[in-house]
């Protein structure tokens, strides 16, 4: 039995860190939702290591290798204080309580959450350990899959533990990757600015990008038409339209899309369900 603080906890903490995936996480089932919450939060905690602009590249190829290791076994409080020691004072809470969104997994789903977020944190540290450096879309397509795919191939597996739903694994990856695809063309000059970092592969132009982006979130749009449970793909459709929507206003000039057009988006996918 999840304990009440803690749930509620979570969510706040899932709507302080992204506005954009709490409102279709509402649309879930009750164990459904807990699960896909504690997720995120828990790659969530994780990201937030491999973002940090003040920690080096080896310290964070280290401690996300070892929470990778540590996510294979039962989680152990102290022993994630232990790793996260060095670094705990500039790392904000949502890493910190990594524990407290463990917690709210509910048992079904524990292991295959565990099992994703531990191939996601080692993906993490051996790009770390590169410094993310992308030349070729092989490249593009390994860091992508580690950081994105995954989730879809995560989200896949919750969908058939309590939906009974059966999704293609290479459309999941597909589904993970065009929305990442998106933020990368998003975060492209600030990606460049601020961690002297670029995920587009060498020789490739905006346009390249843009191509790899739209051809993920076709295999997205394929992988969403296999969902029956209509709270399921409401949940998968929202990220997706506004995934689309955001290509189209950066083709037109603009960073992203506006509020108004988010709330429009969320009465579309009602709508359509």
């Amino acid at each position: 039995m999840v304990n009440k603080k803690d749930y509620k906890d979570a969510m706040n903490m899932l709507k302080a860190t992204s506005r954009t995936f709490y409102i279709p996480i509402t649309f879930l089932e009750k164990d459904l939702k807990d699960a896909v919450a504690s997720a995120y939060l828990i790659l969530r905690a994780v990201d937030e290591i491999e973002d940090h602009p003040d920690i080096s590249n080896d310290v964070k190829y280290t401690v996300l290798l070892q929470i990778s290791e540590l996510f294979k076994q039962p989680f152990d409080e102290n022993a994630y204080a232990s790793i996260i020691a060095p670094i705990k004072d500039i790392l904000p809470d949502v890493s910190i309580r990594l524990g407290d969104w463990i917690k709210v997994c509910p048992e079904a789903a524990l292991p295959a959450v565990m099992e994703h977020s531990s191939e996601t944190a080692y993906g993490m540290s051996k790009w770390s350990k590169l410094n993310w450096e992308i030349h070729t879309r092989e490249d593009l397509d390994e860091y992508t899959y580690y950081v994105a795919g995954l989730v879809g191939v995560m989200l896949s597996d919750l969908w058939s533990i309590y939906g009974n739903e059966q999704t293609d694994r290479d459309l999941a990856i597909g589904y993970g990757r065009g929305l990442q695809a998106v933020n990368i063309l998003r975060n492209e000059q600030e990606d460049l600015d601020e961690r002297k970092v670029s995920f587009v592969p060498d020789d490739w132009s905006r346009d390249d990008l843009f191509e790899y982006a739209e051809a993920n979130l076709a295999k997205a749009d394929e992988y969403i038409k296999a969902v029956k449970k209509r709270s399921i793909k409401m949940f998968c459709r929202l990220p997706l339209v506004l995934a689309h929507k955001t290509l189209k206003a950066m083709k037109s000039g603009r960073e992203k899309v506006s509020r108004e057009e988010v709330e429009q988006s969320v009465k579309e996918v009602q709508d359509e369900a």
